[in-house]
């Protein structure tokens, strides 16, 4: 069990202190010298200093603080990879520049990527709109007004391959935020890539799929926990047998600390969640070793530097720990961190929006000192509106500038041994252990969901943040601080209903066409698989999507079985 703070005091406290200790000396000289007066004339700016997420920080930290040896943090691409998961890094090659993207119709956005592809974009990152996240067709009466308008409609087959026309796919690697009907785009996804000449084996990618999360903190869920966690464990086996490429699960805790969280409560609720997804595939019969280097992890970056730099190495390290110790992992790359990392989209202020790209790259410089493998820097349009090309374009530079022009690139984990670094790593590390305890007490993930647990974390996190925002004690430039009366002069992105019309048109025009006899008996296969125990059920959705279901017919089909699922209320 880790220390307490005030432990922790006392234990300093207790060291030896003369010629046995000459730091612990030099730092009583130092405080009582030049320190005390100092402060007896200027006193300091405010009575607490504390990380974004709420960690006392010392006023100067010395090598009797850090608690690991240099065997722990250790070399580049060496267990626990503290400090990176390759011996190069960024010397190598540079982190994949992976701009999230999509509105309107899939030709919308299809435009977009091919724009960002010639401006040096390095990957794609598909964001998809509410009626597609809920598992809606376009032309569902709930999804009025929703159509395309804060990311890209896909109703059904022939919409992804048209969202995919003209993209190298056996080139060019494409990550998908989708969550409770992944299995459903993702198999849309394979069939398009098939059709366009690449075989399943020859795509790869990334499907975030990760469900825990949503009923933790995004709330996009469509069947219950648990049911809901086995297709995740059938894309996992799926993805291991058939899929060599392809990243089945993105492990997020981007959206827990867009919901509030605080960055150990995004680290500490997204490793348990990994933990419980390993599990359930183990409990399957696969091979850790099989399929653990292909599961990737998504954070977000945050405003406070230092912070989110140590969480990032902290993630390293436990997890690390954790498939080696608790899962029993031997190959190197089961044991690797590998994470996607998105600039905090919920820093971004309506209020005076040009400084979020200040915002934007002190971000970013955290996710590359912290050593992410892709980035994506938010538009300073965020907190507004779906971004214009031009604000696109900006984000995308902001990455470049850093990767060509800061010397970010030249060393591997630059602040490695710096004593305020090393402490705040171990500090979240033990505060990330202590939660995985409280979970393992609850019952393990799901119980613990069940149950409201991280529902309530993050609750109570984001109202202290709130309440300090409200105060004036946590100063958000241009909200509380500095501001100005001037109004906005942000180019608007506009997205229209004919996407919805245009969209509900093809609905129609394909379910007249399709063969109705074998688009029922598809539907009928999947409900008998979704009811056996130990089947997988991927086969089926990809026979359903080869007989033209629709991706709303394929989601009521697996809730005929399921059920839906209503959240309780945690307040």
């Amino acid at each position: 069990m880790a220390s307490t703070r005030a432990e922790e005091t006392v234990a300093r406290a207790a060291l030896p202190k003369g010629p046995a200790d000459p730091i612990e000396a030099e730092r009583g000289r130092w405080s009582t010298e030049v320190l005390a007066p100092i402060l007896a004339k200027n006193p300091e700016r405010k009575d607490r200093f504390a990380t974004l997420g709420g960690i006392e920080v010392e006023r100067v930290y010395t090598p009797r603080e850090p608690r690991s040896s240099f065997e722990r943090i250790g070399y580049p691409s060496q267990f626990p990879f503290t400090r990176g998961i390759h011996p190069t890094m960024y010397r190598g090659r540079l982190w994949s520049m992976r701009m999230f993207s999509g509105f309107g119709s899939p030709e919308d956005t299809n435009r977009r990527f091919h724009y960002l592809l010639a401006h040096g974009e390095s990957g794609l990152s598909i964001a998809f709109d509410d009626p597609t996240l809920y598992g809606l067709d376009a032309d569902d009466p709930e999804s009025v007004g929703e159509v395309g308008k804060c990311g890209v409609n896909v109703s059904s087959l022939d919409d992804m391959r048209r969202l995919l026309h003209g993209i190298p796919l056996d080139h060019v690697t494409t990550s998908m935020t989708i969550n409770a009907p992944a299995n459903i785009i993702w198999g849309m996804y394979l069939l398009a890539g098939k059709a366009s000449g690449v075989p399943f084996s020859g795509l790869g990618g990334t499907t975030q799929n990760d469900i825990l999360k949503e009923y933790i903190a995004q709330k996009e869920f469509l069947y219950p926990p648990r049911p809901a966690l086995r297709l995740v464990t059938d894309t996992i086996e799926y993805a291991t047998r058939e899929t060599p490429r392809w990243n089945p699960v993105s492990i997020s805790g981007y959206h827990i600390r867009e919901a509030g969280s605080t960055a150990v409560q995004e680290l500490a609720f997204t490793l348990a969640d990994g933990r419980t997804y390993v599990a359930e595939a183990k409990a399957r019969g696969l091979d850790v070793d099989e399929f653990a280097p292909r599961l990737s992890f998504f954070f977000n970056s945050h405003n406070d530097l230092f912070e989110e730099v140590a969480k990032f190495r902290a993630g390293r390290r436990i997890w690390a720990a954790v498939m080696r110790e608790e899962f029993g992992a031997k190959k190197e790359r089961s044991l690797w961190l590998r994470f996607h990392t998105q600039t905090a989209g919920c820093s971004c202020t309506a209020q005076q929006p040009e400084l979020n790209v200040v915002r934007t790259t002190v971000q970013a410089l955290a996710a590359v000192v912290g050593g992410t493998q892709s980035l994506h820097t938010n538009s300073y349009d965020e907190a507004i509106q779906l971004p214009t090309e031009d604000a696109a374009r900006i984000a995308l530079r902001t990455q470049q500038i850093l990767a060509h022009e800061s010397g970010l690139a030249d060393s591997i984990d630059p602040f490695g041994g710096s004593y305020y670094v090393e402490w705040l790593t171990d500090e979240i590390e033990e505060a990330v252990r202590r939660y995985f305890d409280r979970i393992d007490e609850l019952g393990g993930v799901v119980a613990a969901i069940e149950r409201g647990f991280f529902q309530r974390e993050i609750q109570e996190a984001s109202f202290r943040y709130q309440r300090g925002v409200e105060s004036g004690t946590t100063k958000i430039v241009g909200v509380n601080a500095y501001t100005v009366d001037t109004p906005l002069k942000v180019p608007r992105l506009k997205i229209s209903e004919e996407a919805r019309r245009q969209q509900s048109r093809r609905l129609a025009a394909m379910r007249a066409r399709r063969d109705s006899r074998r688009h029922a008996a598809a539907l009928d296969r999947l409900r008998r698989v979704a009811e056996t125990p130990d089947g997988n059920t991927m086969p089926a959705v990809l026979d359903s999507l080869r007989a033209r279901a629709t991706l709303g017919e394929i989601v009521r089909a697996f809730q005929d079985v399921y059920g839906a699922y209503r959240e309780r209320s945690t307040y």
